[in-house]
């Protein structure tokens, strides 16, 4: 097999199957021939994963740990990038690939001296080489924007520390044996101020040199050389120290977080994605503790009104005159709630129902969100031509107004906003207030039908104003959508009475106070903030994270739901510090933490992924990363390491389920 042929199965069939993501990485590992910085008698060998001799006692080390090191970097095109440790000159020309500017130094002259001659041979013009004490840096050409370092020290040389520009990241191996160390990363915020994270076990040649250890072999123990920073990295471990790790969401012990959930009216349980099991699995789990042994009133999710009431009616029992007519969840994205775990906990809720005293009002289920625009029209009509009919007529004319658009609603914002086609608010406002007019007589008759047709017509005045004012920006309508939920859970606590509680299923993004995010500094508010400034501590925030493992998602609005592999976790997020506990799945308090350390370090802000019906690994870092501190985020958080994808329920399934449920096609 060629060389060319190995290095292209080296990168596509190992390093990209060990976690490189890395695009750029791997185009440089692909271009960059290893064969060409080793021995002739060692080229066969140049494509194994392996390090390999190069004389002197060095290494080249091996392609995963260049192309780690090389992606915790995080390289911009303009970088400036400081390697010590030049050896055969291969990690040089690889960050050469990817960087602007390449300088490397090296303490051995011959390796130096090769490294220098083979460099220019080959054409990489962007590296230059130095002979020297490496732990020393390169004064002259600082500042840099990353540094790397090829061998393990006792710890980081704050020459090196001092020579990163504001922003820069420097990857080095430390410990306190020769022969032993941790990956190290760290980033600097500001003259004095360091981030510190480790990135997984390795074995490096010593680091020699006036901040690295004593060139003197026969020490046994070597005393740690001056200028060495030895940085806290207890990010990870004190995490460690504080989880509460479980063994498997049916073994989960409940009580210390139902005990720090304490007298909270609303608990609000979000996901990282909308298409994980353990999410939705351990989410139901939390919430059945809550509604048996906190009396929780009803469960309210980011779904749609018309569809979640669906569900309502058949977990509370309740016997209708005539079927619902439509299909529930059947628009995109089918998957988010129409899987066998939501049902799973729906047949429960509707079992648990059943044990309700009659003096109890039984537990419901409801949707929050807004955009069945015309399911809520024909569910406003429906309940008026029943005890209205009249009524019904007049309100079939204002709803008039909105049909054109039935097939694609956003289009109506679009015209509306053109001035090409007149708005429909006025016409919504005035149905809505012939329904309000109807409390006093009509509650008594069919209060349950009225405050469902009364809320539809509330979600048709909003969703018609979501429409028109989704073109002005996103910031504008994301509010206007959260507030509507805000909005639909306070009325839900009215109508169930003093001391209600609820429970909210919704994304991270809803959940999680947008305040300590960076939407929230540009104005933008979510159902999770509202709560917090409306019910203070009594409003309780849970989020949950993934590092890797598989999602049910699409790849564009409308598409068809996939398998798809989530990516492992961004060198500088959250989901990485959680990932390098080597904990698989945990629970851990954030606002009443035991650590004052541990939510000092995480209010530091770092990015955080979010997955919605969409993802895009090829651009995960600009469509799925956000800025956020998560202790101003949560109360608390729940972890899996390794998530899978939630199981789609099928229509075919939905109608041949045993037993029935609201899934179904259209009731008959």
């Amino acid at each position: 097999m060629r060389f060319e042929e190995q290095r292209e199965r080296l990168v596509e069939h190992e390093l990209r199957l060990l976690g490189i993501r890395d695009e750029a990485v791997l185009r440089a590992m692909k271009e960059v021939p290893r064969e060409a910085f080793v021995a002739e008698e060692m080229r066969e060998f140049a494509y194994r994963n392996a390090p390999l001799a190069i004389g002197s006692g060095q290494t080249i080390s091996q392609p995963l740990i260049v192309a780690h090191m090389a992606e915790a970097l995080e390289l911009a095109p303009d970088d400036k990038v400081l390697e010590i440790g030049a050896g055969s000159g291969y990690a040089a020309a690889v960050l050469s690939r990817i960087a602007k500017e390449v300088y490397t130094i090296e303490r051995h002259r011959q390796l130096a001296d090769t490294a220098a001659e083979r460099l220019k041979r080959l054409g990489y013009e962007n590296v230059e080489v130095r002979h020297g004490d490496g732990t020393r840096g390169w004064p002259e050409q600082a500042p840099f924007d990353a540094i790397v370092v090829a061998a393990g020290g006792p710890g980081i040389p704050s020459a090196l520390l001092r020579q990163l520009s504001i922003g820069g990241r420097l990857v080095i191996p430390i410990g306190e044996e020769l022969e032993s160390q941790q990956l190290v990363r760290a980033v600097r915020r500001g003259e004095e101020d360091f981030e510190y994270d480790e990135l997984g076990a390795v074995r490096f040649v010593p680091l020699i040199g006036e901040a690295g250890w004593p060139a003197d072999e026969a020490i046994e123990k070597p005393t740690v050389s001056r200028g060495v920073v030895r940085p806290r990295l207890g990010l990870p471990d004190l995490i460690r120290d504080v989880a509460e790790p479980f063994e498997s969401i049916e073994k989960l012990d409940f009580k210390p977080l139902l005990d720090r959930v304490g007298s909270a009216r609303v608990v609000l349980i979000g996901e990282a994605t909308h298409g994980t099991s353990e999410f939705y699995r351990i989410r139901a789990e939390i919430t059945k503790a809550l509604i048996e042994r906190k009396d929780f009133n009803f469960v309210a999710v980011e779904a749609d009104w018309p569809d979640a009431y669906r569900i309502h009616d058949f977990v509370t029992h309740k016997e209708r005159e005539e079927p619902h007519a439509w299909e529930a969840f059947a628009r995109f994205p089918t998957w988010m709630w129409r899987n066998h775990e939501t049902l799973d906990f729906i047949h429960w809720l509707r079992e648990h129902n059943l044990t309700r005293q009659a003096s109890r009002r039984r537990v419901g289920f409801y949707g929050l969100d807004l955009y069945s625009l015309f399911t809520s029209i024909h569910r406003v009509l429906r309940y008026l031509e029943k005890v209205d009919p009249e009524a019904a007529e007049i309100a079939r004319i204002r709803y008039g107004c909105l049909t054109p658009w039935e097939g694609d609603p956003a289009n109506y914002g679009r015209a509306a906003l053109t001035g090409r086609y007149r708005n429909c608010e006025a016409e919504a406002v005035r149905a809505l207030q012939d329904l309000l007019k109807r409390r006093v007589d009509a509650a008594m008759r069919d209060g349950e039908e009225l405050f469902d047709a009364q809320v539809n017509a509330r979600l048709i005045t909003d969703a018609e104003e979501y429409y028109r004012i989704m073109y002005y920006g996103s910031d504008e309508s994301w509010n206007h959508r959260d507030t509507h939920m805000f909005r639909t859970m306070r009325l839900l606590l009215e109508r169930y009475g003093d001391g209600a509680k609820a429970v909210i299923w919704a994304h991270n993004s809803h959940v999680g106070n947008a305040a300590a995010t960076q939407f929230g500094k540009h104005g933008q508010l979510n159902i999770g903030q509202l709560c917090r400034q409306a019910f203070g501590a009594g409003a309780y925030l849970i989020g949950q994270g993934t590092d890797h493992g598989t999602v049910a998602a699409a790849s564009l609005w409308e598409g068809a739901v996939e398998i798809k592999q989530v990516r492992p976790s961004h060198p500088d997020s959250y989901e990485r510090a959680m990932h390098l506990t080597e904990l698989n799945r945990f629970v851990l308090p954030l606002t009443k933490s035991k650590s004052p350390q541990l939510t000092a370090m995480l209010a530091k802000r770092r990015l955080e992924r979010a997955i919605g019906v969409i993802y895009r690994p090829d651009t995960e870092r600009q469509s799925h990363y956000f800025d956020a501190s998560l202790p101003g985020q949560f109360d608390e958080w729940i972890w899996f390491d390794e998530t899978s994808a939630v199981d789609p329920l099928t229509t075919l399934q939905a109608a041949e389920h045993e037993p029935a449920h609201p899934f179904a096609i259209i009731d008959r």
